[in-house]
């Protein structure tokens, strides 16, 4: 009589789960298998490892020059050279700006093609503020405050601000969260803001406005900002000061004058371009 056996399905053995585990790591640690080991000098975007490397010897203060010669395939396409001339052009300047204020604008100002964009204090930590104000003022440049208004940190140094205000009014609003026009001409008349930016929409939340939790909101960030500490932040997805071209442009030019003259822009996310016609 044949004899019964059972069946047992095969498990895997402890070195096939040690390998498992061993997929995991590497998953864990792929990015930095990528940088050190097999990513090429020029590959990596937005920027790659001799752009980042060039940074970080200049910020140290040792020998960042490069060797002449390239490491670049200079035959694909969008690869950028200058070329020779018998008459090359003499630039007797190199501090390149651009004069911004009209006819109607009292306090014009010479803006640097080269100037910090916009981050707010409460992103940015204060010694961040500093450095990059401290950097504006020794380039002679404009550093953009971002909607968080101006703090302290950046007054310190005196380097040229472009004061951007969003639809949250910070540093020029009522307690209930609408513009103050008085406020707004007390900051607006300091020598060191130059410029006035009209942030009309948030760019990375479509629609929707923003919230700085109250848990985040530090006595520096309700000082710089003018709300109540601990108490959640909002900035509004739409302006209450206006709300059609028409009424925007009133706001431009009341801001200008409340300013003293000085230049009024905005900047906002192209959803619909009849917008931006209506505008225009």
């Amino acid at each position: 009589m044949a004899r019964a056996t059972s069946f047992r399905p095969a498990t895997p053995s402890c070195a096939t789960t040690r390998l498992a585990h061993f997929r995991f790591f590497f998953e864990a640690i792929r990015p930095e298998i990528r940088q050190y080991l097999l990513e090429g000098d020029n590959e990596a975007v937005p920027f790659s490892r001799a752009q980042r490397s060039l940074v970080y010897q200049r910020a140290k203060d040792v020998e960042s020059r490069q060797p002449f010669g390239t490491g670049k395939n200079v035959y694909l396409s969008g690869y950028e050279w200058i070329n020779h001339s018998l008459h090359p052009v003499h630039i007797d300047n190199f501090d390149f700006r651009v004069r911004i204020g009209g006819k109607y604008c009292k306090q014009p100002y010479s803006r640097s093609v080269f100037n910090i964009s916009a981050m707010s204090f409460g992103a940015l930590s204060a010694n961040a503020v500093r450095a990059l104000n401290k950097g504006a003022k020794l380039g002679n440049f404009a550093h953009d405050t971002g909607e968080g208004s101006i703090s302290r940190y950046h007054r310190e140094h005196g380097g040229d601000l472009i004061w951007e205000i969003g639809s949250g009014y910070f540093g020029c609003r009522t307690p209930e969260g609408n513009f103050d026009p008085q406020k707004f001409a007390r900051q607006a008349r300091e020598p060191q803001v130059k410029m006035i930016e009209i942030k009309l929409s948030q760019g990375a939340k479509p629609g929707h406005g923003g919230v700085l939790p109250g848990a985040k909101v530090t006595p520096e960030i309700a000082e710089a900002r003018g709300i109540a500490i601990g108490q959640d932040c909002v900035s509004p997805a739409r302006h209450s000061a206006f709300s059609t071209p028409l009424e925007f442009l009133d706001f431009i030019s009341r801001l200008r004058e409340l300013s003293g003259g000085k230049p009024v822009g905005f900047k906002f996310s192209l959803g619909h371009p009849w917008e931006f016609f209506g505008i225009c």
